[in-house]
């Protein structure tokens, strides 16, 4: 019963990210064209980001507010994946968490060379990313020719990724530290545990004291939106079924972050007003960084990791998925997007041309690296569909 349920979610979660990856392409295009509108609309629509609410920015209550429920309902996922799901069975989980280092690696590396000893150094993690809504959303455009381990190959590949942003942002993005504020918000962790040891099911608890290490959590100097993600394996899971506050609030927040948070993120980051000359975009060694790691560097590194995994036998092919297959879904892999542009204004929070920049290269790789993957897939994949759910 339990594992039929798990099944469902997993299917709940790919679609409502499937959904949402298509409002966020409308979004980020209608932001686009807002904001290149010319005089006096571009300039009204870029303000009105930056109206103040409760003393911040309406853009900072999105990034650092909002943020935090998308990161703890991608902690719950993880949380779900790692007691019942694809990460449960450690021969399953090392294929695609070797495949998620590898798409990390190798486009930090990518962007490393080329910005070594610059203002851009900083930038390495832009291009580490992968969007889960836009991956998944572009894979469903094939429909049921999809395998369904190629599904969940690439939604365990972009969950893992996510773990991986997360400690990047926690290790690298930190602008200043207080270890009082540090201490106290993991204090409130530590509570937040206790209550889960008592097997106490009750949500209010958890969500009333996560707002409290939220608050210490920014006044710490590490970016807030890791709280959502220690929130998330706070939640008791128990048997994983209807009874269990984890998978509870993971649907309840499926449509809310899917059709409300993240278009609302896409709308407040995509304010880009495009260079008259291309040549001032493609000459920056940061916009080539990122341009190179997420379109050549993301299936490079996939591919190369995946065949290293196949080669030590340390895993196997997903059921029914082909290697060049995974080389389509690399490619997919290269949709930064949410996690980039995210990335971004933490590794420039000082430098208005070179966030410009780094979002523009993150659009124009993502849109390429979209293509490349459906072009691919669309050529590998076989005639005779699939069912989802089919193993």
């Amino acid at each position: 019963m339990v594992k039929l349920k798990i099944s469902r979610l997993f299917v709940d979660f790919f679609e409502s990210e499937r959904a949402g990856g298509f409002i966020l392409i409308s979004c980020a295009v209608v932001s686009i064209l807002l904001a290149n509108a010319g005089q006096p609309a571009g300039t009204v629509y870029a303000h009105f980001w930056h109206t103040p609410v409760l003393g911040k920015p309406l853009e900072f209550w999105i990034n650092d507010g909002l943020m935090t429920i998308f990161f703890l309902m991608v902690g719950l996922e993880i949380e779900r994946e790692v007691y019942n799901g694809e990460l449960s069975d450690l021969k399953k989980a090392v294929f695609p968490a070797l495949a998620a280092i590898g798409g990390m690696l190798v486009p930090a590396l990518i962007h490393f060379f080329w910005n070594k000893g610059t203002l851009y150094e900083s930038g390495f993690g832009i291009p580490m990313a992968t969007d889960i809504a836009f991956s998944l959303a572009v894979l469903s455009l094939l429909g049921n020719r999809v395998p369904y381990g190629l599904k969940v190959f690439l939604t365990a590949l972009a969950i893992i990724d996510d773990i991986g942003a997360i400690v990047i942002i926690a290790l690298f993005y930190t602008s200043h530290f207080s270890w009082l504020f540090f201490f106290l918000a993991m204090a409130c962790f530590a509570v937040l545990l206790v209550l889960n040891r008592l097997k106490i099911y009750r949500k209010w608890p958890y969500i009333l004291i996560g707002i409290v290490m939220w608050v210490c959590m920014y006044k710490s100097g590490i970016h807030a939106t890791i709280t959502g993600v220690l929130l998330a394996f706070a939640f008791p899971f128990g048997k994983g079924d209807d009874t269990s506050p984890s998978v509870q609030l993971q649907s309840m927040l499926h449509k809310p972050v899917a059709f409300v948070i993240l278009p609302l993120f896409a709308l407040a980051n995509t304010v880009i007003v495009f260079p008259d000359t291309i040549g001032e975009l493609i000459g920056n060694s940061n916009t080539l960084g990122v341009l190179l790691g997420l379109v050549a560097g993301k299936p490079l590194g996939i591919m190369l990791f995946c065949a290293l995994a196949i080669y030590m036998k340390w895993s196997e092919l997903p059921s029914g998925v082909t290697f060049l297959q995974l080389l389509g879904a690399g490619c997919l892999a290269g949709i930064g997007f949410t996690m980039s542009i995210f990335i971004t204004l933490l590794a420039f929070p000082d430098n208005a041309a070179a966030i410009t920049g780094s979002k523009i290269a993150i659009i124009i790789a993502s849109v390429l690296s979209g293509v490349i993957g459906y072009i691919i897939l669309k050529w590998l994949l076989p005639k005779d569909p699939q069912s989802l759910s089919g193993h």
